[in-house]
């Protein structure tokens, strides 16, 4: 008999070799970690919601809208819907309302799961009318059919359950946070996610025992497949930049957190606050490069055998290369010269390769698409987690993926990043911004992550965002400028004067004469970290030219 392919297939092997060991602690009421589920209790509890779901016809392929908080009822629905062959549905809490209506739209899901306030949005706002049946975690089935807790009652007993869900099955659909477009549903197969696992305990010497801190939820889902312990932060995690660093230090200190996931936002809270963080030996942060002020604080901060990962990656393919920090930060000075941002070398067996930049579809891979060495082109990625299609997005599939044929017959995707970078002659990747964030100048290409490294360097600057203005081809550059808290407006014009000093020692930052001062950059939802680069255009353009 073929074992199944599911991501929720190691929880009863862990939950038999180590029942009481803990697998997610969540803030209670009072802030006191009073909650928290062992091993055991999340594989039998799970098996029971798996089994009432698949009574009231949540069984494999339905597509389930889930909107939970990060409690145990979110990993207990997570594990219990994959044992089903259920497909989760999820979607960023805090994007635009229309835009979270269009994707719950285009799910077209069966069952919506969720909060009490998530039923009342979906009533209100018309979401999911295509659910057919809706499960709320509340005490009572208001605006709902049944109550999470009358489920998992009526599964009691029923026993161990695993569908026997296949690599190509569905497993789930993530939407993107649309830092960068419209909302995406990414199709997720039970073999990416099993593929992920395997390549994130390789990647980064993941062991069973750990105790891990992920500031960003979904990741949390990893852990339990991976042997460890969660600890639940007591933050907002759709707004990470807020997160109490007092609160952060007291559960790593309390429980003895050796391993941590964060945004760059989360990692600039803890760097500011700098206390030290004497447990932890692993951290990794990723969503948008990690600034090299933060890295180095970052490491001055944890013990000298801890390690500091930036993997780099996309919610459609993850992690496609990493970067310990004080290799990052050993390239530093090449990244303030323009040279890009260095993410690290090829998470094996991912082939990474870079291609011409060209914003059609490319339907079939031909090696004619290939760059020159150290020439920047679009990069791209084939591997076991390269997803393969978005959900009812036809066009946006033909522009992202482009279909391989191999020498054996195989035939593969290959997952355009929408990113440009290059190789260096050491094999290492470096990212020089978002495809569609490039400025066309009538003297070439000018690529964020060559510009803004090179301005950022001023004292007085927070963060710089490269923009340009008018039709591509015939672009002005201009650079957006967020200066430190508490700086003066007086000081601007000797800032502008400097950071135009700065930039006419490099020829490409030399064609920036345009700066912009903004009183606070628009970012995105999820990480707080990417710039929204295509609202400042609209900011500038709407302005006057300084």
């Amino acid at each position: 008999m073929i074992a199944p392919c599911n991501i929720a297939a190691a929880l009863p092997r862990l939950a038999a070799e180590a029942p009481s060991r803990v697998a997610i602690r969540c803030p209670g009421p009072r802030g006191d970690y009073a909650v928290r589920l062992t091993y055991g209790e999340l594989d039998a509890r799970s098996d029971a919601i798996a089994a009432g779901l698949a009574r009231r016809g949540i069984a494999r392929g339905t597509r389930t809208v889930l909107m939970v908080r990060p409690t145990p009822e979110f990993f207990l629905l997570m594990f219990a819907l994959f044992k089903a062959g259920a497909v989760p549905v999820l979607v960023d809490p805090g994007i635009d309302r229309r835009a979270l209506r269009q994707c719950l739209d285009e799910a077209q899901p069966e069952a919506f799961i969720g909060i009490p306030l998530a039923q009342l949005a979906r009533v209100v706002l018309g979401w999911a009318r295509s659910a057919r049946m809706r499960i709320t975690t509340g005490t009572r089935a208001w605006l709902a059919d049944a109550t999470l807790a009358a489920v998992e009652r009526e599964g009691a007993g029923a026993g161990p359950q695993l569908s026997d869900t296949r690599p190509d099955d569905l497993a789930a659909i993530l939407f993107t946070s649309g830092s960068t477009g419209v909302p995406k549903g990414v199709v997720y197969r039970h073999r990416h996610f099993v593929a992920q696992i395997d390549l994130l305990r390789a990647a980064f010497g993941i062991e069973a025992g750990g105790i891990d801190f992920p500031t960003f939820p979904p990741f949390a889902l990893f852990d339990p497949a991976l042997g460890l312990t969660s600890i639940i932060p007591d933050m907002d995690p759709t707004r990470p930049a807020d997160a109490d660093p007092a609160k952060l230090h007291a559960a790593i200190a309390r429980f003895g957190v050796d391993q941590l996931f964060g945004s760059p936002a989360l990692m600039r809270v803890l760097a500011d606050h700098g206390a030290r963080l004497p447990t932890v030996r692993r951290v990794t942060s990723a969503g948008a490069p990690v600034p090299p002020a933060v890295v180095a604080r970052m490491l001055e901060l944890l013990p000298a055998d801890a390690r500091f990962w930036t993997p780099y990656g996309a919610t459609e393919c993850l992690p496609v290369a990493v970067v310990e920090g004080r290799e990052l930060l050993a390239l530093r000075e090449r990244t303030e010269q323009g040279a890009g941002t260095c993410v690290g070398r090829a998470v094996a067996p991912n082939e990474v390769r870079i291609i011409r930049i060209d914003d059609a579809a490319i339907e079939d891979w031909s090696d004619v698409l290939l760059v020159a060495p150290g020439e920047v082109g679009e990069i791209t990625v084939a591997g076991p987690t390269a997803t393969d299609s978005y959900f009812n997005r036809e066009a946006q599939t033909r522009l992202a993926k482009i279909r391989e044929c191999l020498a054996d017959g195989r035939e593969r995707i290959v997952h355009r990043m929408g990113d440009v970078g290059y190789f260096d002659q050491d094999g290492r990747l470096w990212f020089c911004g978002r495809k569609s964030h490039r400025v066309e100048t009538v003297d070439g290409p000018l690529y964020t992550e060559q510009v803004e490294p090179v301005f950022n360097v001023h004292p007085d600057v927070r963060r710089t965002a490269l923009v340009g203005i008018g039709a591509p081809g015939a672009q002005q550059p201009v650079l957006c400028v967020e200066t430190m808290p508490g700086t003066a407006r007086r000081e601007r014009g000797r800032i502008a004067r400097e950071l135009r000093s700065i930039g006419a020692r490099l020829p490409h930052t030399a064609r920036i004469e345009r700066i912009a001062f903004h009183p606070g950059f628009p970012v995105d939802i999820r990480h707080n970290a990417k710039i929204g680069r295509e609202t400042l255009a609209r900011w500038v353009a709407a302005r006057r030219p300084a």
